[in-house]
This record gives structure tokens, sequence and C-alpha cells, in this order.
């Protein structure tokens, strides 16, 4: 499975740096000098390897420069490429608390006392903590639970379970 680490949002300067949207934990791993990424072409099939230069951090992005990327022309080229790793590629987590989104993603929802709530779609990043973005099994809708353990007490990738005590409210529509 394909995981995104990063998307090329522009290029910076006019010596070919490109601003890059970090979507992984670890982006001084990911985008140290001398790896090598898998890029996908915006609104292309093609996939290409680059071989990262330099990085660093700037307002809340990287600034990287690529190998054969020399102006600004070579990196506008770049915008809206999909950087991404093999989740077979991954090393697996060193603490028993620690998830991959890939894990997450489609597992059950339920309550302590065994009622589905829904599915897990995606893992979102915000500033305040990681927020588990559900299918509720009910009607669809979306619904955010915060990745904590207060509220999520409970979690078995092997039996691809995710049990939840949420605080009153937080399952309601409204």
């Amino acid at each position: 499975m394909e995981l995104v680490v990063g998307r090329v949002a522009k290029s910076h300067g006019v010596r070919g740096e490109l601003v890059v949207e970090i979507r992984t934990d670890e982006p001084q791993a990911r985008f140290a000098p001398g790896n090598t990424l898998r890029g996908r072409l915006a609104r292309s099939k093609e996939v290409r390897d680059f071989t990262v230069e330099s990085a660093r951090e700037h307002s809340g992005r990287l600034l990287v420069f690529l190998a054969g990327v020399g102006d600004r022309d070579s990196a506008d080229a770049l915008r809206g490429t999909l950087f991404f790793v093999n989740s077979e590629d991954l090393p697996p987590s060193g603490d028993p608390d620690e998830y991959y989104d890939h894990e997450l993603e489609g597992l059950t929802v339920q309550l302590t006392d065994a009622t589905v709530v829904g599915t897990v779609r995606e893992v979102l990043h915000s500033a305040a903590g990681e927020l588990l973005s559900v299918t509720a099994a009910e009607d669809g809708r979306e619904i955010l639970i915060p990745f904590v353990n207060a509220i999520v007490p409970s979690v078995s990738l092997a039996d691809r379970l995710i049990v939840i005590d949420p605080p009153e409210g937080l399952l309601d529509p409204e």
C-alpha cells in the first residue's frame, strides 16, 4: 500500500527549491539528504524517483532541494507531486501504543458495551492532536473522535477493532 509522506505545494525562490506539505510524522527521516523518494506527478500515473539533496523546516512546511531540479521552472513542473513510501517498507513501531495511520483505517469502532459505532475512514492530524474520522454505521455521517487514551482505551489490530468510551454528547448528530 502506498502511503503519502508529502506533497509539493509550490516552488520557493529561483534555484529550484520546493515547498512540501508534510504528511508524515517522521519528516526528518523521510526527507533526509541522500534519501530516494518515489513521486507521482499531479494528474499522471507516471512515478519517478527523486533524490533529496537538502531539506529544512519553514513555517510548518519543508523546503526541499531535489537532485536534478535546479531552477524555478523545473520546480514549478513538480507542483502537486505526491511523495510516497510503501507500507511494507516501514519498520514495525517499537511502541505498542503507536500506530501508523493505515493500520487504523478500516477498523471497526465500537462502544465498551459492544455497540458498533462505525468504521475508521481516516486519521486526521490537527494542531490539537489526532482525530479518528469515523463513518457512522447507522447513517453514514462523519464522526470525529479524539484519539486519546481517555476516549480510546483499546485498539486491537489483530481483531481489527477500536473500543471507545466517549464522553456524553460526542456521538450526538448535532
